[in-house]
C-alpha cells in the first residue's frame, strides 16, 4: 500500500475515534498492523497528527473558549470554576503520565493489549448505562471539584492503548452523577490540554526520529483528522443523546473479539 493512502487512513481513524468512546490510539494501533505496517515504528505519527483533533474542539467550541477568557477577565466566577476543572482533571494526568510514561510507551504497539482493552472497556460502558443514574448537572462550570478530580483520576486508566481517553472521562463522569451531554462536552474540553501535554512530551523525547520527509505527511494526516474529527463530534452529540453509548460498547466488544481471532489467525 502506498504511503500516502497509509496516511490518508490513518488521519480518518484518528479523526473518527479520538472522542469517541472505542480508543484512537488502539484503533490507529490495530490499524496499522492490518495494513501491513510496523506500529511502533508509527506510534510517533499516529501521536504527532493529534494537533488536528484539538484543533477541531478549538474550532467547535470557539465560543466557549472564548466566553471562558472574557469571563476570566472579568473575574466571573463560573469562567475560573471552568477553568479550574479542567484543571484539576488534568494534573493526575501529568503525574502518572511522567512516572510511568516510558513503561506505557512499551504498550503502544501491542494489539493484543488493545482488543483486550478494547472488549473490558466495552462491559464497562454497558455497565455504567445500566447502573449509573446522571442527572442533568448544568455544563462544566457547574461541576464541583471532587467530580473534576475523580474524572481526572479515571483519565489515567486511559493510557493503557485501546481503554480510550475519551471513555474513561466520560464513564467517570457519569459514574459521578453528570449527564450524557456535560460528560461527553467535559471530555471534549478535557482533550485539549490533554493531548497537547502528551503531543507535545512525545515530540520532544523523540521528535528527532521524525525525518524531513515525514513532515508533509504529518501535515496531511492532522488535515484529514481535523476535518473528520469535526463532522464526527456533532454526530456523536446527537447519538448519544438519542441512544446512549450502549452501540459503543457493542462496538467495542466485537471490535475486540474480531482483532484476537485475527491476530491469532496471521
Amino acid at each position: 500500500m502506498p504511503i500516502l493512502l497509509l496516511v490518508i487512513i490513518l488521519g480518518i481513524v484518528e479523526g473518527v475515534t479520538e472522542y469517541l468512546p472505542v480508543s484512537s490510539t488502539g484503533h490507529l494501533i490495530l490499524a496499522t498492523e492490518l495494513l501491513g505496517y510496523d506500529a511502533d515504528k508509527w506510534s510517533l505519527f499516529n501521536i504527532a497528527i493529534q494537533p488536528g483533533a484539538i484543533l477541531a474542539i478549538l474550532v467547535l467550541y470557539w465560543r466557549t473558549f472564548r466566553d471562558v477568557l472574557v469571563g476570566m477577565w472579568h473575574r466571573e466566577r463560573s469562567a475560573w470554576i471552568f477553568v479550574r476543572n479542567l484543571l484539576v482533571a488534568f494534573i493526575p494526568a501529568v503525574v502518572i503520565g511522567l512516572a510511568i510514561g516510558d513503561y506505557i510507551e512499551l504498550l503502544l504497539g501491542n494489539a493484543i493489549v488493545v482488543a483486550w482493552a478494547l472488549i473490558i472497556g466495552g462491559f464497562a460502558i454497558l455497565a455504567v448505562e445500566r447502573f449509573a443514574r446522571p442527572e442533568y448537572s448544568g455544563g462544566v462550570a457547574e461541576m464541583s471539584l471532587r467530580q473534576s478530580a475523580m474524572v481526572g483520576i479515571v483519565q489515567c486508566v486511559a493510557m493503557v492503548p485501546g481503554v480510550s481517553r475519551s471513555g474513561a472521562n466520560i464513564l467517570g463522569a457519569m459514574g459521578m452523577g453528570i449527564d450524557r451531554r456535560t460528560a461527553a462536552e467535559f471530555s471534549f474540553f478535557l482533550a485539549v490540554p490533554t493531548l497537547s501535554g502528551a503531543t507535545a512530551l512525545q515530540l520532544y523525547k523523540h521528535g528527532a526520529g521524525i525525518g524531513d520527509d515525514m513532515i508533509g505527511y504529518i501535515l496531511l494526516g492532522a488535515l484529514v483528522s481535523f476535518v473528520v474529527a469535526i463532522v464526527v463530534v456533532k454526530a456523536f452529540l446527537a447519538v448519544i443523546t438519542r441512544f446512549g453509548f450502549g452501540p459503543f460498547a457493542w462496538y467495542r466488544i466485537a471490535a475486540g473479539i474480531a482483532a484476537l481471532f485475527w491476530l491469532a489467525a496471521r
